[in-house]
C-alpha cells in the first residue's frame, strides 16, 4: 500500500507540476489570463489540436514547441506507471488489502496467531477449516500478499508491539496464539498481549523442552503452554499402542469441512431445564454429545444420560460436521 501511494502520488505530483509550469508560461509570456493559460496547457499536453486559445507571437510559440517536447516524455512516464499498475495487478491488490483491513476492523471475538511458523500455520489451517475468524500476524509486508491469496485476513510488523496488535484487532479478541520460533519473543507477545486486553486468552507455543521457561511463559501472561517435541512425542507412542483410536482423531483434525470435529459448546438460556436428549444426537441426526462439564467443576461426565438436565453454563462436548456443530450451539444459546 505504501509503495502503490508512492507512486499514485509521484505521478500526480509530475501532472500537476507540468499543467503549473505550462500555465505559469503563457500568463507571463503571453500575459493570458490564469483560465485561458491552463486550458491552452492541457489542451496542447493532452495533444488534442483545438487549436490556439489566443494569437501566440514568437516566444509564445518557442514556450509552446519545449512544452510539447516535456509533455510528451512527461505524459509517456505518467501513462507507464498507469499501465505498469495496471498490468501488475497493483490496483487489484489495493483494493482487495482495502477490503481486507475494512473485514478486520469490523472483526469481533475472533483470534489472533502470531507468527508463520510451523505450528502457527497449522492454528490458521485449523481455524480456517473451522470458519473460525482470525488475523495473522507476519513479520513482512511480501507475506501478507502471500496470506491474501489463501483469502486470510493478515498484518505486518513486530507481534511484540501495541501498534502491530492493535491493527489486529487485540482490543476485540477472544484469544491470541503466540507461536513464533524464539520463545524470548513468544512470552514478550505474552506480555503486550495481556497489557493490551487483559481478559484475553493466551496460548503460547514452548520450543525449549525447559521447565524455568514455562513457568516464564506462565508468568509473562500465558494461560496455556504447549510443547510441541512434547505433544509429538505422545503422539508416536500412541501411534505405535492405539494406532486405530489415533487415527480416528487424526481424520477429525486433516479433514476437509466436512470432517467431523470435537467441539466445546456451552449451554445457555435457551438449554436451561431441559432434557439432554433433545440435543444429544443420538438418533444420527445432528451432533453428539459425548460428555458435559458442570459450571466450576473441572471433571467430565463421560456418555451422560439423556434424561440429565441441563442448566444454563453446562459446556458439553459434542462430535459432528461443523453445519451440525453450528446448528447444536444455536439450540443450546
Amino acid at each position: 500500500m505504501r509503495d502503490l501511494k508512492k507512486k499514485l502520488l509521484h505521478t500526480l505530483a509530475v501532472l500537476v507540476v507540468l499543467c503549473a509550469a505550462g500555465t505559469a508560461g503563457y500568463v507571463f509570456i503571453e500575459g493570458w489570463n490564469f483560465l485561458d493559460g491552463l486550458y491552452m496547457t492541457i489542451i496542447t499536453l493532452a495533444t488534442i489540436g483545438y487549436g490556439e486559445t489566443n494569437p501566440l507571437d514568437t516566444s509564445g510559440r518557442i514556450f509552446t514547441i519545449f512544452l510539447i517536447i516535456g509533455g510528451i516524455g512527461v505524459m509517456t512516464y505518467i501513462f507507464t506507471n498507469i499501465g505498469e499498475l495496471l498490468m501488475q495487478g497493483g490496483l487489484r491488490e489495493a483494493f482487495r488489502r482495502l477490503r481486507m483491513q475494512d473485514k478486520i476492523e469490523k472483526l469481533s471475538g475472533h483470534f489472533i496467531v502470531c507468527g508463520a511458523s510451523r505450528p502457527g500455520l497449522s492454528i490458521c489451517e485449523e481455524l480456517s477449516k473451522t470458519n473460525r475468524p482470525f488475523v495473522l500476524v507476519v513479520l513482512e509486508d511480501e507475506e501478507v500478499k502471500k496470506y491474501m491469496k489463501q483469502d486470510w485476513c493478515a498484518v505486518a510488523g513486530d507481534a511484540a508491539s501495541c501498534a502491530t496488535l492493535d491493527a489486529a484487532g487485540i482490543k476485540r479478541a477472544a484469544g491470541i496464539f503466540c507461536a513464533l520460533s524464539s520463545d524470548k519473543d513468544n512470552a514478550l507477545v505474552a506480555l503486550t498481549a495481556r497489557g493490551c486486553n487483559q481478559p484475553v486468552k493466551i496460548i503460547t507455543v514452548q520450543n525449549e523442552h525447559d521447565a524455568e521457561m514455562r513457568d516464564k511463559l506462565l508468568r509473562a501472561g500465558a494461560d496455556i503452554v504447549i510443547n510441541p517435541s512434547h505433544i509429538g512425542g505422545l503422539r508416536m507412542a500412541s501411534e505405535m499402542v492405539r494406532p486405530a483410536t489415533v487415527q480416528f482423531l487424526d481424520s477429525m483434525l486433516r479433514g476437509q469441512k466436512s470432517g467431523a470435529r470435537f467441539e466445546d459448546i456451552e449451554a445457555g438460556a435457551g438449554a436451561d431445564g431441559r432434557d439432554l436428549a433433545e440435543f444429544k444426537g443420538a438418533d444420527r441426526k445432528g451432533a453428539l454429545v459425548v460428555a458435559v462439564r458442570q459450571p466450576g467443576e473441572n471433571a467430565y461426565e463421560l456418555n451422560p444420560l439423556p434424561g440429565q438436565k441441563l442448566k444454563k453454563g453446562d459446556v458439553l462436548v459434542a462430535l459432528g460436521t461443523p453445519d451440525q456443530l453450528r446448528e447444536l450451539a444455536d439450540r443450546l444459546a
